[in-house]
């Protein structure tokens, strides 16, 4: 048809981000080339990923890959990619639950899960952490259905729940709940927590900063701030055993603050903007940490114990994490098929065998 690569793909929101689906086996295996497609359909090297899929905002310049299974007792395989497209970068050191929101339906649609008459339970194997995840989709009929009444703040109107479970999510990236081996650090003069569950992020109370955790993302783009918050997070992943966290967008940096009605106020950077919302991973980090004797977040509700359940106010509402003995975190979604057909990538990219027929 032209001189470009044609890929099948699927756009779908997942709770409160969006991007690209794509099949495993219709992408490169090899990553340098897989990741080298990425940035060509995403936009990689402008602000804006103007040539390409991907926007302004780190919440939908992500992508999943799905396939089946390579681990027993998975349905599919899970690989989320961040793109950085400023800098030209794909990081798929973090996992993302809002986009893992989005996955038991794709895989459903996809042919890879068989459809129950009324729920469907997919068990996914997020390749990035190499933890498993359940997700409960509504199938009335046989069929996934998107429209419904649950509601989730950050996304407007009302769509089918999609529920999804996290087993024993301590120690995701690191194999450890604390990876610094204490509930505080101190860094640069500042109490942190750094805590891996789910995600690893860094805590720090937004007052400690000159915060009140209540204020508009567009408040933290001040420059010195920034500065100041990523050598906090570049120090505290250091620590934490990655080798070099400038080059990642791990450990995520969360400020957290008292709240009225919700457990706690939160502004979490991904890692360097301010979410419109909040992560679904770096919640469960967050509820986690609230259950864990020592940390600043324990220390601001007074320590809790499952079963509880965690609510957390963000820019566009709150997010409820349920706690419950096992451990198990619990959290609701919703997702929604936007787009399917094919995306184009320049063959400039090195095309893969697979992409090139």
């Amino acid at each position: 048809m032209n001189d470009q690569i044609a890929i099948p793909c699927v756009v779908m929101r997942g709770g409160t981000s969006r991007g690209p689906f794509f099949l495993a086996s219709d992408l490169p295996a090899e990553p340098t080339l897989r990741d080298a497609i990425l940035l060509s359909v995403m936009g990689g090297g402008h602000d804006l990923g103007i040539d390409g899929i991907g926007g302004g905002n780190a919440v939908i310049n992500k992508v999943a890959i799905v396939g089946p299974a390579s681990v027993a007792g998975a349905d599919v395989d899970y690989l989320f990619a961040q793109v950085r497209v400023r800098e030209g970068i794909v990081d798929t050191a973090p996992n993302c639950g809002n986009m893992l929101a989005a996955v038991g339906p794709f895989a459903i649609e996809a042919g890879l899960v068989a459809a129950a008459a009324d729920r469907t339970h997919v068990r996914i194997h997020n390749v990035n952490t190499g933890k498993l995840i359940d997700a409960t989709v509504a199938t009335p009929g046989g069929r996934v259905t998107y429209e419904g009444e649950a509601r989730i703040d950050g996304v407007p109107g009302t769509a089918a729940p999609i529920e999804l479970s996290f087993p024993n999510a301590a120690g995701a990236r690191t194999g450890r709940l604390l990876p610094t081996g204490r509930p505080i650090d101190r860094l640069e003069g500042i109490d942190v927590t750094c805590i891996d569950a789910a995600m690893p992020v860094m805590l720090v109370r937004a007052a400690d900063l000159g915060w009140t955790g209540r204020e508009a993302p567009s408040a933290f783009a001040e420059g010195g701030f920034r500065a100041r918050l990523e050598s906090l997070r570049i120090e505290a992943g250091r620590r934490m055993g990655f080798p070099d966290p400038a080059s990642m967008v791990i450990p995520k940096p969360i400020l957290i603050a008292t709240a009225v009605e919700a457990t706690l106020n939160t502004r979490y950077f991904m890692p360097h903007d301010c979410h419109s919302a909040l992560a679904v991973t770096g919640a469960v980090a967050i509820a986690t940490a609230c259950v864990t004797p020592g940390t600043i977040a324990a220390e601001m509700v007074g320590l809790l114990a499952p079963p509880v359940t965690i609510t957390l106010a963000h820019p566009s509402g709150q997010l409820a994490v349920r706690l419950e003995p096992g451990p198990v975190a619990r959290v609701q979604r919703t997702a929604r098929r936007i787009f399917e057909g094919h995306v184009f990538a320049r063959r400039s990219h090195e095309p893969h065998p697979v992409l090139a027929a």
